[in-house]
């Protein structure tokens, strides 16, 4: 048992799963937790807006492979932060979010805000909940905390009136364990395995999980084993060197046209197949599926369990196995062609600068240890078709969600949970102009970030029209410079070199507004 105010309960309950900051805007319900975050030597992390703060503990649970913890207020605390909360439920992010509540006894009465947030929030967090008494603190925090790590993983959610985090008590303190790994079915495995010995023209597509199961090595294992070529997609990209001779990334389409089995690992088959692919699928998830079970009877084999067995399980498989040489060096001239043309493009120095000449230009400033950030609609997207990151576990987006607005919270968070490692935020003008003023927290916390703006003028999220006609030019490195950073504005292409170079030398966080071509209007 250990004693203390509810807030320092809390704290304690949190110990030991290796959480050393809390993302927090100003709250009157939450002080309590704030102090007892100080005092426990953790760092407090204030934002001016709440959806930031869950945004960062989403950043640092996706690249360090642990909680990330966001404290908020109650009432509009809560709603404000409900659309990053879904974000991280989409990504599959172990974000704990504690929330103040009204006190129990002052509820119906006229206490602010008196609302129930559990039944807003709880279908979008791994579990909801609320605590009625100090003393079950320290057992309700150990269970969003495991409930947010359990495999499929996701955020938790723990309401705590202000009569129990600021009142004082005993709780019992439960021991921080870890979820148990997911045994795969051996069967499942083993059927995989034999899909993968016959299969002539094999694809593996790797997302996120595979980064956050710490499955790296096996997937390189599984892949090199088997002779397969490997496309990725967000925080596994990099996971294959990009001259590695099984690493592809410009000729997935044509691939997947052409595979006669497409092995799914550690992310969603979405958009993310081209469009989709006539191929049979192994789906390899880390958990198995909910209760309604994966859409449809298509076929697919689904295998479930820890990535890393899972992968080490296939690579295993004993038997005959067809020879990949001729595929994959089909697919090397499809690559290679791909990226003739592609170097072309990110070559183009006309005027107003192409959106690829920028890119061309962040592929030479980049270290490779360098986080990309990425929030936006098209600049983002081709983006991730151009810049090859130098390692998994440096790329961060909005993922399937397509959060609007996050890039400000993740390079945030990710800055400060790798501070020997340069962040890069590549914004579209809309998410930029939508989240530029969180700056103020970056020059407030000495965050270095770069943020890189591809500033169109207009809405080009696949060709559509926005409501209205979008100022062209806004200054946004003028509202950087106005809050304690720098920036400058970016008009022609042989300016894009040296003002990289300047942001990254600056030390403070600097805005680059890149005027680039606008995209035509859809006829």
């Amino acid at each position: 048992m250990v004693s203390g105010r509810g807030g320092e309960l809390a704290v304690a309950a949190l110990s030991g799963y290796g959480i050393g900051e809390v993302f927090t805007p100003a709250g009157e319900h939450v002080p309590a937790i704030h102090d007892a975050a100080r005092a426990a030597r953790m760092r407090v992390v204030e934002v001016r807006h709440e959806q930031t703060a869950v945004f960062a503990a989403e950043a640092v649970a996706t690249l360090l492979r642990r909680p990330g913890l966001a404290v908020l207020g109650a009432g509009p605390g809560v709603t404000n932060a409900v659309s990053a909360i879904t974000a991280a439920h989409f990504n599959a992010a172990p974000v704990v979010v504690l929330a103040g509540r009204a006190p129990a006894w002052r509820w119906g009465s006229g206490s602010l805000p008196a609302l129930d947030h559990v039944a807003i929030v709880e279908s979008v967090t791994r579990s909801a909940a609320t605590c009625t008494e100090v003393g079950n603190i320290g057992v309700d925090v150990r269970a969003a905390v495991l409930a947010a790590l359990t495999p499929h993983r996701g955020p938790a959610f723990l309401d705590l009136p202000m009569d129990v985090v600021f009142c004082a008590g005993e709780a019992e303190l439960p021991a921080a364990t870890l979820p148990p790994p997911v045994e795969p079915d051996p069967a499942a495995v083993a059927r995989a395995g034999a899909l993968l010995a016959a299969a002539e023209r094999p694809v593996i597509v790797a997302g996120s999980d595979v980064y956050s199961a710490d499955a790296v090595a096996a997937l390189r294992e599984c892949a090199e084993t088997w002779r397969i070529p490997v496309f990725t997609t967000g925080l596994a990209r990099g996971a294959l060197p990009g001259d590695h001779p099984l690493a592809f990334r410009c000729c997935k389409r044509a691939a997947l046209a052409r595979a006669d089995l497409v092995a799914v690992l550690g992310t969603a088959p979405d958009l993310r197949l081209g469009g989709g692919t006539d191929a049979r699928l192994i789906h390899v998830v880390d958990a198995p599926p909910a209760a309604d079970g994966p859409p449809g009877d298509d076929g697919t084999l689904w295998v479930a369990g820890d990535l890393r067995l899972v992968l080490s399980g296939m690579a295993d498989h004993r038997g005959v196995r067809a020879d990949h040489a001729d595929w994959i060096e089909l697919l090397r001239v499809a690559e290679d062609t791909a990226r003739a043309q592609e170097a072309g493009h990110l070559a183009d120095d006309r005027e107003p600068i192409r959106a690829t000449r920028l890119y061309a230009e962040l592929r030479r400033a980049l270290t490779d240890d360098a986080i990309i950030v990425g929030d936006g609609g098209d600049v983002v997207s081709a983006a991730a078709r151009h810049l090859d990151p130098g390692r998994p576990g440096s790329w961060l987006d909005g993922g399937r969600y397509g959060n609007g607005g996050a890039g400000l919270g993740y390079a945030l968070g990710a800055a400060l949970a790798c501070p020997d490692r340069p962040v890069c935020g590549l914004l579209g003008d809309g998410a930029a102009a939508g989240s530029v003023l969180e700056v103020e927290s970056l020059v407030r916390h000495h965050l270095p970030v770069v943020l890189v703006v591809g500033n169109n003028g207009s809405f080009g999220t696949a060709g559509l029209r926005g409501a209205d006609d979008r100022t062209p030019g806004l200054r946004l490195e003028k509202v950087v410079a106005a809050l304690g950073g720098a920036g400058e504005t970016v008009a022609t292409a042989r300016e894009l070199a040296p003002a990289l170079r300047r942001a990254f030398e600056s030390r403070v966080p600097y805005l680059l507004n890149v005027l680039i071509e606008p995209r035509p209007d859809p006829e």
